[in-house]
């Protein structure tokens, strides 16, 4: 069983006083059913699941009041075998996407306040079958993302001590030993070429075996392949599709990686394509980075909404739009020319928006200078640079030459923890994990 660290974020809703109902959102395949069953078998005498997908009769249970005693009843009915005690049952459900009047009795269940109810669905955001009534103000969110290099590492058998003692060297910046240092990043290249959907980190934990991660990683693609089918009006579909498989080629294949319409179709134009763009962004395929014309506290107002870096939101789907030799020199350290810059940028962005963070990053045309990734931390700014190598940070030390302002600047090499120059910081790629 793969630890994951929403364990203890869902026990804290739990654990909280002023207690709603939970939906936890997220893209598919992310573990959100696994980790919800798993908590309510650890922490409850009985769990009631609903898979409005699995189960679409049981949309049933709301078709009529929307009060506890008819809806605890109705389960009864459904449940022969559950009991259904308040404070000792969950209920749980799921894909509730797929059934607007169960959305609505969030608030009722948040408002009567017996029971400790959990949903989910992975395409919340579409608005595929809006609920009559939203339950605005009675719902907690919480978001699921692919396994990060730290839960990876768990998977690895890596103990938390060896993990706290990386946290040690990154917080006073002393340089780790040169072994621990090229071990962490080879598990960094593996967990890259491997990504952090659970399937998949499962099947490399079990085997070692990449032929066995493509195989997998190439259905999850084309599960969202049938998500976009599916789901995306007839007028978006073939439109979402070419935007989304043109990932790839937008990030790895090219020196500039903001994302261009003319690499979806030849000629294209956001006028066409920008719809499409934000049908994925909704629907949690790809997560956004914005260019801002200043880099200044607070971001959001200098950001521009049409002009953007548009990333998968795991590295696994990543990986399965490209041919299984990217993985190959992923892991031999072998990767030369854009790919190679281009894949630590992903892993870097990866990273920060499993944290929760909102990317922005910068180019100044006049003088080519150009930042990959820049953060809000604690009310500050923070720019970050990324290296293949281990290379001078030209275009942030410029910035921050002009902007006196920033406290300090981070550069992620594949090197090792480097003396701080002009209040630049330079760490190891995977120190990302524990920014």
């Amino acid at each position: 069983m793969l630890k994951r660290k929403m364990t203890e974020t869902i026990k804290k809703w739990v654990d909280s006083k002023d207690k709603k109902c939970l939906i936890v959102q997220g893209a598919r395949q992310t573990g959100k059913t696994y980790i919800i069953e798993r908590f309510a078998e650890d922490y409850y005498d009985e769990l009631v699941e609903i898979n409005f997908k699995q189960m679409p009769s049981a949309i049933e249970i709301f078709s009529g009041d929307l009060t506890i005693d008819n809806m605890v009843m109705a389960m009864r009915f459904r449940f022969p075998e559950k009991k259904i005690i308040p404070g000792k049952t969950m209920i749980f459900l799921d894909e509730i996407q797929e059934c607007r009047e169960a959305i609505t009795s969030l608030k009722f269940w948040a408002i009567d306040n017996q029971f400790d109810v959990i949903a989910s669905g992975s395409l919340l955001g579409i608005d595929y079958k809006r609920a009559s009534s939203y339950p605005v103000g009675y719902v907690d969110y919480l978001r699921m993302y692919g396994l990060d290099f730290e839960e990876f590492l768990w998977g690895m058998g890596i103990s938390e001590k060896m993990i706290g003692n990386l946290c040690n060297y990154f917080y006073s910046k002393t340089v780790i030993p040169e072994t621990i240092n090229s071990q962490m990043m080879n598990y960094y290249r593996q967990y890259i070429a491997t990504g952090g959907m659970p399937e998949v980190v499962q099947k490399y934990i079990d085997t070692r075996d990449f032929r066995e991660v493509d195989r997998i990683q190439r259905s999850l693609l084309q599960g969202y392949q049938y998500d976009i089918a599916h789901y995306a009006t007839a007028e978006e579909k073939v439109k979402a599709e070419k935007c989304y498989f043109s990932l790839a080629k937008q990030l790895l294949d090219k020196e500039n990686h903001k994302f261009q319409y003319k690499e979806v179709e030849h000629g294209g134009r956001a006028q066409k394509y920008f719809s499409s763009i934000e049908w994925l962004l909704r629907a949690d395929m790809v997560h956004l980075s914005k260019l801002v014309t200043d880099v200044r506290f607070d971001l959001d107002d200098y950001a521009r909404d049409d002009f953007f870096r548009a990333y998968t939101t795991d590295l696994s789907l990543l990986m399965a739009m490209k041919d299984f030799s990217l993985k190959q020199h992923i892991v031999e350290n072998t990767l030369e020319g854009n790919s190679k810059g281009g894949i630590f940028e992903c892993a870097i962005a990866d990273a920060l928006y499993k944290k929760g963070y909102s990317l922005y990053f910068y180019k100044n045309e006049t003088s080519k200078k150009e930042i990959d990734v820049i953060i809000q931390k604690d009310g500050c700014v923070l720019p970050i640079e990324v290296k293949s190598g281990n290379t001078r940070s030209t275009s942030v030390k410029s910035l921050m030459k002009h902007h006196k302002d920033i406290c300090y600047g981070y550069k992620f090499v594949d090197g090792n923890i480097g003396e701080s120059e002009d209040r630049i910081i330079t760490l190891p790629l995977y120190i990302i994990a524990f920014i």
